[in-house]
Order: structure tokens, then C-alpha cells, then sequence
């Protein structure tokens, strides 16, 4: 096909809780969005932290794969920089911009893109989350207004739905606001999530202006908008847990190739199946990096599925926490790489008022086990671990075998020990601040048996 504009559109800590995905938050412009095109409502981050699904959706594989296994503001980063998606389509005929937040670098100016347009009121490093849509969304419009001659990719990022958020408007009065499952409802949660709902008001007037922009200047019908965030809300047992309220994305894509016409998708797909999508839509060959999958033949009506399961990592955050998982539309299997039982990772939790009344009430002090197994169709919650229970043994078999097969495919350095922290790297901890080091994993992975074929739909 005729190469089409690419749009990368992406924000913060937002998972599914926008208006198309049925959830009391008011984002119109987003909903508008939707309608034109294509909501994915089984779509997964590869990782439920910052920078590592950014990392894996730039370059289409795991944040192992790409190197990407912490914080770009804290020393980790691409291993190979030109695996980054800008590289091919640049090789295509792209021109590409950067406007706003990236998050897979410490400087924006290093990544390689042909122009980033600066802010000068923000700083250069990726730190603060100050590339709100008040400031990103009308530079993005004026950038859309000038005339251009060849195909580009435009990064468009913003981040007013990571905490910090603002009081709650007139519109989102927290005594009718409702938390979002797994999160008690009580007058600190109502007040949080109402939170939530004011930061993503703002978020969604800036998309409106970036979409009103591509109407008026002529350009909605030959760009493809890639609308999706980064993980899940910044609540305990969301963002930075592989819970699927954790890695749960809204992935909203609009534009040539059948993303039309409102569209609702229930296959299960990955945010590293974006990058093959748009190079076989594209008609480029696909690098032989990737690790992920075309949605195109969803598009086509040629299948209901294109992946059998998909797999999700923690590495590093706020601390060390290496977690895998693997997740079939049936069941989800959790594995943590460190000893039993261990603590709550309140560290890799952002502070705010949801989290400090969790820490009060004890979350600290409450176990997780070393493995994890739900039925996700009777236990969309994820409260009910079944791993350990008889009658479930050979579908934790399957899964642990598809796990193991996964990191042994993609060279996962867990299987080797513990995932190598950056040269000048610091783990930073809620606690303690400033933590250097961790200790050693054991060796807990091998499986003593092949998994049998199970039925995991």
C-alpha cells in the first residue's frame, strides 16, 4: 500500500480506564477515537514499569531483548539503540520527530530521531513528569499544520495521568466515584481515583487537539494513530504488578489497513505485536529482532487470534523485583524469581494516598507466593491462586513449560542468575532511598519434566 503517516500517541499510567473501555472516566475526544477505529480490549504492555514497555513497544521485543530492564533515568537503556522502530522506518522514507516524553533515554536528543522539538521551560532529562497536554498537544498541532513531502513517524508523548494528579474538578466529586477493582472503596480511594479522573480530562483535551489538528489539515485519512500507554493505573496491584490490572493497556489504532469503522477486538496482543503491524502494513520486511507478531491478519478476518499467549516481566523499578509471566486468554501463570514468600514490593510503588493507606493496613507484611496460577474467566480479579491445588497440576505444568521454553528462546539472563544492573546504575527504594546492589537468585527454574499439551482457552 502507499506508506501512510505513522502516529505513536502515548501517555502514562492510564491502562484501560478510558471511556471505550467502558469505565466512568470522561475522555470524549479518545472515545471519538474508538469510534473511527479500533479498540483492542485484551491488549498487554510487556511490562507493567516505565521505561521497559516503551522499550519493548520501540523495538518489538522483550525489555530482556532489548536491553531495557529498568529506568532510562536510572542507567538502563537499549542495548541496541538502532533496533528502535524510528531506524527502520527512516530506512523506509520516514522522516521522524519526537514531540513530548520518550522515557526509553535519559537525553531525547540521543535517540536518533531527525528533529526533537525542545521545550525550553522543561529539562532535557527524562526525569519529571512535566510534558503535560496543556504543552505537548499544541505543539504537536502546529508541527501537523506545516506542509511536508514525505511520510513521517511522530512521537507524540504525555504524562498527565502519572502521578502527581491534580485535585479532583467539579466534575469528578469523589463522594460518586468508585476505585477501580482490586482497590477498596473508602473516602482515600473515592478521593485518589477522582484524581485519576481529573488528570484524565486534561489528557484527553490535549488528544482532542492533536485529532482536530489531522482533520484540518487533511491528514486523518492517511495516518495511522497508535493510541495506548505505557501499564496500568499508579494503584498497589496495578502498575508495576503483572496482574492484568498492571499490564492491561488501551491500545486504540485508527487508520489505513481495515483500523476503521469502530471495530472491537478481543484477540489477545501484545504491545511488542505493534512494530511487525506496521511493517507489514507498510509492506517493509520486518528486522529479524522481533519477537512479536502482525495484528494485520486480525485485520484481514483471517484469524481470530495471533498469539496463543503472550509474556509480560519485571525487572527493575523502584527496586529489584524479577517477576515473569505468561498469559493465555484462559489462564495466567506468575513466577517470582526470589525467595518464597517474600514481602510486598511497595518499593516499586509510586507514593500517593492509595498506597500509604495500604501500608498501614499491613500490605507490607502480606506474603506473595513463588508461583502463581488463575483461572481468568472465573477469576478476572486474580484472588484465587490455584497453583498450588491438585486438580490444576497439569495446566501449572503447561504453563511453567511455556514459560521455560520463552526465556530459553528469547536468552533470558534470569535463567543465568540475576539481571544485570547498568555500570552507573542506582536502585532507588521507597524505604531506604538509595539501595546498590541485590542479592543473589536461586536457581529455581529448571523443570524436571516436559509440560503436557493442555487446552488453555
Amino acid at each position: 500500500m502507499e506508506k501512510c503517516n505513522i502516529i505513536y500517541l502515548h501517555t502514562h499510567d492510564c491502562g484501560r480506564y478510558v471511556q471505550p473501555y467502558g469505565y466512568p472516566v470522561s475522555t470524549p475526544n479518545i472515545q471519538i477515537l474508538a469510534e473511527g477505529g479500533i479498540t483492542f480490549r485484551q491488549a498487554h504492555a510487556a511490562s507493567p514499569t516505565c521505561s521497559p514497555s516503551r522499550g519493548a513497544l520501540v523495538t518489538g521485543s522483550s525489555p530482556h531483548s532489548c536491553g531495557m530492564t529498568g529506568l532510562a533515568g536510572m542507567g538502563f537503556a537499549l542495548k541496541n539503540p538502532e533496533q528502535h522502530m524510528l531506524f527502520t522506518l527512516r530506512d523506509a522514507g520516514f522522516s521522524t520527530t519526537l514531540i513530548g516524553q520518550q522515557h526509553v533515554a535519559e537525553d531525547s536528543n540521543t535517540i536518533g530521531y531527525d528533529e526533537v522539538i525542545p521545550f525550553p521551560e522543561i529539562s532535557r532529562r527524562n526525569g519529571g513528569h512535566t510534558f503535560k497536554a496543556s504543552v505537548v498537544a499544541p505543539a504537536a498541532a502546529e508541527w501537523l499544520s506545516k506542509k511536508r513531502t514525505e511520510p513521517f513517524f511522530l512521537n507524540i508523548g504525555m504524562d498527565d495521568t502519572h502521578r502527581i494528579w491534580p485535585e479532583p474538578g467539579p466534575e469528578d466529586d469523589p463522594r460518586f466515584v468508585r476505585p477501580p477493582e482490586p482497590i477498596p472503596d473508602n473516602p482515600v480511594t473515592r478521593k485518589d481515583f477522582a484524581c485519576y479522573r481529573t488528570s484524565a480530562r486534561t489528557l484527553d483535551k490535549g488528544i482532542g487537539l492533536i485529532l482536530e489538528a489531522l482533520d484540518k489539515n487533511g491528514l486523518s485519512e492517511n495516518t495511522l494513530v497508535i493510541c495506548t500507554t505505557d501499564h496500568g493505573l499508579g494503584f498497589p496491584r496495578m502498575k508495576s504488578s503483572l496482574y492484568d490490572g498492571g499490564t492491561g493497556v488501551m491500545l486504540i489504532i485508527k487508520g489505513p489497513g481495515g483500523f476503521n469503522g469502530g471495530q472491537v477486538s478481543d484477540a489477545l496482543v501484545s504491545q511488542i505485536d505493534i512494530f511487525p503491524t506496521v511493517c507489514e502494513l507498510l509492506g517493509i520486511q520486518p528486522p529479524s529482532w522481533l519477537e512479536g507478531r502482525s495484528m494485520m491478519p486480525l485485520m484481514r478476518g483471517e484469524y481470530e487470534e495471533v498469539n496463543e499467549h503472550i509474556f509480560t516481566e519485571i525487572n527493575y523499578h523502584g527496586g529489584y523485583d524479577p517477576t515473569r509471566a505468561v498469559r493465555t486468554q484462559r489462564y495466567k501463570y506468575i513466577k517470582h524469581f526470589k525467595t518464597p514468600n517474600f514481602p510486598a514490593r511497595t518499593s516499586n510503588q509510586r507514593k500517593g494516598p492509595t498506597l500509604e493507606l495500604w501500608i498501614e493496613k499491613g500490605w507490607r507484611e502480606r506474603p506473595y507466593p513463588n508461583e502463581e496460577l488463575y483461572d481468568l474467566f472465573f477469576d478476572p480479579n486474580e484472588a484465587d491462586n490455584l497453583a498450588e491445588k491438585p486438580a490444576f497440576l497439569n495446566i501449572l505444568n503447561s504453563m511453567q513449560g511455556r514459560m521455560q521454553r520463552w526465556m530459553e528462546y528469547t536468552s533470558d539472563p534470569l535463567l543465568a542468575g540475576e539481571v544485570p544492573q547498568p555500570q552507573e546504575g542506582t536502585i532507588y527504594d521507597v524505604d531506604s532511598r538509595c539501595i546498590k546492589g541485590t542479592p543473589p537468585l536461586p536457581d529455581c527454574m529448571r523443570l524436571s519434566q516436559e509440560a503436557p499439551n493442555v487446552n488453555l482457552k
